[in-house]
This record gives structure tokens, C-alpha cells and sequence, in this order.
């Protein structure tokens, strides 16, 4: 039988943080990782001002430079008849040393947190592990079930604490004491990559189409893109061609008819396009005796506003300061988890309120080919934005921090030279 003091599941950038974090506090903790890498299509590559500040905070802030990486500094939208694009979001405006969301492959970032959390030696990754069911004892988790990947053998690990990061299939979603709230989505996502020349805009860019919505990142030699399509359409849609799908998006996108046309790579089958079954919805409890649940796990959020990473990090900063203490002296109990809950709920529900309203009001009836219900007219409003600079840092603050910053526990910082 094996033991820990607090048992991860999940080696994503929740889980992958709150590792470092904690063994850096002195904590023995076991992250749990069911694949054997990190590598996977099209994850969520938007590292944020807040997590750039952590990762400076922590030591890590060179080596994180030397990823290979693209800024972004503005977000820009379709305005008006002809498409004119507006920049309603200036991150650049916002004061700091972080003014821009960096674009890095989540699998290089999930390394270099590997990397640096292996240097403690309270830290174990154990890659290739899947958890399979939770210990229980008199009503309370005291660890998990897990099975080799490779090997094929099962065994058990025992944890003072569980803490579930493994995203929105997470096990401890049916724990029924936990209750799932769920929300209507109007959308799903199909993920797919265009080349980019550098007289293409630059920045996030969005779009819209007959029936579909883009956003369009830049990552330097390609476009990563994002469209947005009415929930459960992915078939038929696929039934109608993928060349007919092109040709709408570069008649959508005036600018970039020249990249679906002649520039190479370019989605050349279905294999190429990604679906992601968009779904939001809430833990009412993110805990329960010796467990606890953050991230998405907690709460999967929708893509709109593309912030699901900066909560899921800012979970796992604020559990590693209200836990690392009582885990290192074997005093945590109910109350330190529930306080976790308290401080992130506010921000996790904030957001999804947005989320909802955006849902509501502007991306459905978008997908429905009726006109999006905001007052007033956009093009205005967007003229408006465009000359008072000092209303783009609106949107642009949400992008970078969300509600608030949150600070990890003292012992576990390295600051930057």
C-alpha cells in the first residue's frame, strides 16, 4: 500500500501548478497523469498576465521567455456591413510588465512545471496512471484506485488529501452529494489551423459567418482557429463538404480569402477539423471529506472570453494558500476545503454569468441568423470604443486577470532576477 499526503489527480495546469506549489512548501504530493505526455490537439494555449505574474513570482519567468511563443495585445471584432475590423480590447493599454496574453503550447508549459516541481523532493509525477475509483472510509476519501497504463497492473494510494483536477470527465462529478448544475449551450467548436503571412492582422480576431462565429488566433506562422457552430450540427454540416465550408469562411473573412485559396497547409479533410462538445456547468459542492475539486472539474466553463486556464491556475494558487500550512502540520480537515470553495465560487459563477449572458444574447442568435440582442447599434458603439482608449482596458482587464489576482503561499516563491 502506498501513501502520500496529498494525492493530484490530473497533470493539467491546475493540477500541475498546485503540485509545484505545494511540494515547494514543503508538502509530499503525488500528481497522477493518465496519459504518457502532455501532448494533445489543440489545447487551451492562452497563458494570461495573472499566470505570466505567477510564473515570475516563482522563479520561472526566463525560462518561460524561451518557450517558443506568440503575444497577443489586442482583441479585434467584425463591425458593420463591410467587416471593418475594431479593436474593442487594448491589452497593451494595461499597465505592468505583463501587457499581452502569450500564446504557448499548453504541452511546453505543462513541462517546464514538470520540470521545476521534480526538482523538490516532496514532488512525484507518475505519468501513464489513471485513476479508476476513490477510496472511501466512514464517509470520508482517503485516496484512489489507480491502474498502469503500460504495465496493466491496478493498485491503491492512500492521501490525506484528494484533489481532483482532471477536468470536466472528472470521477468526483458523480459523487451525487456534489451536484452537477448544468447550463444550456447554444454552441459547439470546431478547431482547425490556417497559414498566416505577416501582413495579415494581427492580434485575436474575430468573425462571423452564415450561421457560425470565429476566433482566430495568432500564432505567428498560422492561425489557430475556432468556429463556432449551433449546437449539434456537427454532422450535418460535415455532410454538406468541407470545401463548402471554406468557401463560406473566406467569404466571411474578406481577408483571409487569400489563405483558404492558395496557401499551404490548409485543412484538406474532416480529419483535420477537431470537434469540442461544448458544456458548462458547476459543482454546488466543490468538496466533501478528504476531497476536493478544482478547475474544471469544479466548473467547465465555455471557450467565450477563452479565460477557462487563467481559473482553473488562479484554483489551484488559492487552494495550494489555504492548504499548504494544514497539510504540512496533518491538521487539514473540512473547514480548509470549504474555504477554497468560498473564495473561488464568486469568481467561477461571475464568470459563467458573463459567459450565459454572451450565450443569450449575442452567439445564439448569431447561429440562428437573427441579429444579436445588444442595444444599440454595433458599428456606433464600436466607433465609440475606438476613439476613447481608456473603455477598450474594460475587456481587456477581464481578459487578463478576471476578477482578481490570487497569491501563492510565501514558501513557495522564487522570484525572478
Amino acid at each position: 500500500m502506498e501513501r502520500t499526503t496529498c494525492c493530484v489527480v490530473g497533470g493539467g495546469p491546475a493540477g500541475m501548478v498546485l503540485g509545484l506549489l505545494l511540494a515547494r512548501a514543503g508538502v509530499e504530493v503525488t500528481v497522477l497523469e493518465k496519459h504518457g505526455d502532455f501532448l494533445r490537439d489543440f489545447r487551451g494555449d492562452t497563458v494570461h498576465p495573472s499566470t505570466l505574474r505567477l510564473l515570475d513570482d516563482l522563479g520561472l519567468a526566463d525560462r518561460f521567455a524561451a518557450l517558443p511563443q506568440r503575444h497577443v495585445r489586442s482583441i479585434r471584432l467584425p463591425i458593420g456591413r463591410d467587416g471593418d475590423l475594431f479593436t474593442v480590447g487594448e491589452i497593451s493599454s494595461l499597465r505592468g510588465k505583463y501587457n499581452y496574453v502569450a500564446m504557448v503550447p499548453q504541452w511546453d508549459l505543462l513541462d517546464l512545471l514538470a520540470n521545476e516541481a521534480k526538482r523538490e523532493p516532496t514532488f512525484q509525477l507518475r505519468m501513464n496512471t489513471e485513476v479508476t475509483s476513490f477510496l472511501m472510509e466512514r464517509g470520508r476519501v482517503t485516496g484512489v484506485r489507480y491502474r498502469d497504463r503500460v504495465a496493466g497492473s491496478a493498485g491503491e494510494l492512500r492521501a490525506t488529501l484528494t484533489v481532483a483536477c482532471d477536468g470536466r470527465g472528472s470521477l468526483a462529478r458523480a459523487l451525487p452529494e456534489l451536484g452537477l448544475r448544468e447550463f444550456p449551450c447554444p454552441m459547439d467548436v470546431w478547431w482547425f489551423r490556417l497559414p498566416r503571412e505577416e501582413r495579415d492582422p494581427q492580434g485575436l480576431v474575430g468573425n462571423a459567418g452564415d450561421r457560425y462565429l470565429t476566433a482566430m488566433i495568432d500564432r505567428g506562422d498560422y492561425w489557430q482557429c475556432a468556429a463556432l457552430i449551433p449546437k449539434g450540427a456537427d454532422d450535418a454540416w460535415r455532410a454538406q463538404g468541407l470545401d463548402q465550408f471554406l468557401a463560406s469562411f473566406a467569404e466571411a473573412t474578406p481577408w483571409i480569402r487569400q489563405v483558404v485559396a492558395d496557401r499551404e497547409p490548409r485543412p484538406r479533410s474532416w480529419d483535420d477539423v477537431k470537434l469540442l462538445d461544448v458544456r458548462m456547468d458547476r459543482l454546488r459542492r466543490w468538496h466533501r471529506p478528504g476531497l476536493l475539486c478544482i478547475g474544471d472539474a469544479a466548473h467547465a466553463m465555455s471557450p467565450v472570453f477563452g479565460i477557462g486556464i487563467n481559473l482553473a491556475v488562479g484554483d489551484a494558487v488559492a487552494a495550494a494558500r489555504h492548504l499548504a500550512e494544514p497539510l504540512r502540520k496533518g491538521t487539514v480537515g473540512l473547514a480548509d476545503v470549504r474555504a477554497v470553495q468560498r473564495r473561488r465560487w464568486p469568481t467561477a459563477a461571475g464568470t459563467q454569468l458573463l459567459q450565459r449572458i454572451a450565450h443569450a444574447r449575442v452567439i445564439e442568435p448569431l447561429l440562428q441568423g437573427r441579429s444579436p440582442g445588444i442595444a444599440g447599434q454595433p458599428l456606433r458603439l464600436a466607433q465609440v470604443l475606438t476613439k476613447a482608449p481608456w473603455l477598450k482596458r474594460g475587456p481587456a482587464y477581464f481578459l487578463a486577470y478576471g476578477a482578481g489576482r490570487e497569491r501563492p503561499p510565501a514558501a513557495s516563491l522564487r522570484r525572478s532576477r
